[in-house]
């Protein structure tokens, strides 16, 4: 096989339909980004699961003097907080708990919201206005129906709050970005594909006599593909740099240098997450050009 042949067809290929293979590239470089984006945000919402999920705990609230819960007609009692813990301590969902007193829940408040904020005479809140409470750990995360009924209406408790209320519109909110890049690259690799097509469909008709004369010499048909596939390859590879460049700057002025530094209450994914992502990415891109090709040469060459 004469390979000078086979690069000279395929420079001659890429100058002819330059505008046509510019939309290739163009378009694998979004829909490839946004694959990888979704396989990223993907990732940071397992690690986000697993990172709470293994630290969701639930909180008993217990009653005030001046509590606002009509169902508390005073400061929790010793015999009441007594029955509490042992309704917890009992429970097979629960894991482990520990007891906050009202200084330490005071202690926290202060350092939330800064110390000099209650100092003074009249300071906005005092440890006497904090409600004791009970943090419960529990054995599976996904299992704590049953310790909340059981908490549920005790003498001398005030609430109980569920952290996974809390974190749930950050679950949210990651899986609908997923979600929303996933279909946008569907979407768009579908219009990869048909472009892929078009340009397989016009480099063919622009060389049908070619064709036509290397088939009436015996030529294979490998030899007459493989310009077609080499013109694949490139579209694929300038889409592939293009979209780990653009994921690169993602991670490194998103992730990297924002988030992990500014919001630290979770963990985030790393540059593994980007090689991981990286990999999909860099087999999708060249099968979006080349299983075409493929395909449509048995097609479009038959002279």
């Amino acid at each position: 096989m004469q390979l000078r042949y086979v690069f000279s067809e395929l420079g001659q290929g890429l100058r002819r339909n330059l505008s046509m293979h510019i939309a290739v590239v163009l378009t694998l470089f979004v829909s490839l980004t946004l694959v990888g984006l979704g396989i990223l945000l993907n990732q940071q919402a397992q690690k986000a699961a697993d990172y709470w999920g293994s630290q969701l705990e639930i909180t008993v609230w217990l009653c005030k003097a001046d509590d606002d819960n009509p169902a508390c007609s005073g400061e929790v009692t010793p015999a009441q907080r007594a029955a509490i813990l042992t309704v917890v301590e009992e429970n097979p969902e629960v894991d482990g708990f520990h007891t906050e007193t009202k200084e330490e829940a005071f202690a926290k408040v202060k350092e939330l919201l800064g110390p000099e904020k209650f100092e003074g005479p009249n300071p906005p809140a005092t440890a006497e206005a904090m409600p004791e409470s009970v943090w419960i750990q529990l054995k599976d995360p996904n299992e704590y129906a049953g310790i909340t009924s059981a908490v549920t209406g005790l003498d001398g408790v005030s609430g109980i709050r569920d952290a996974r209320e809390t974190l749930k519109p950050i679950y949210g909110s990651i899986n609908a970005l997923t979600w929303a890049a996933l279909a946008t690259a569907a979407f768009l690799v579908l219009a990869a594909l048909l472009l892929v097509g078009n340009t397989i469909r016009l480099a063919a008709m622009a060389r049908r006599r070619e064709i036509g004369i290397m088939r009436l010499v015996g030529a294979s048909t490998m030899y007459i593909t493989l310009p077609f596939l080499l013109e694949a390859l490139v579209t694929a590879l300038f889409g592939v740099l293009l979209a780990g460049a653009a994921l690169a700057t993602f991670m490194k002025l998103g992730i990297i240098e924002r988030a992990q530094d500014q919001l630290k209450f979770m963990p985030w994914i790393g540059w593994d997450s980007y090689v991981y992502a990286m990999t999909w990415v860099a087999i999708l891109g060249p099968a979006l050009t080349v299983l075409p090709t493929l395909v449509l040469t048995r097609k479009y060459l038959k002279v």
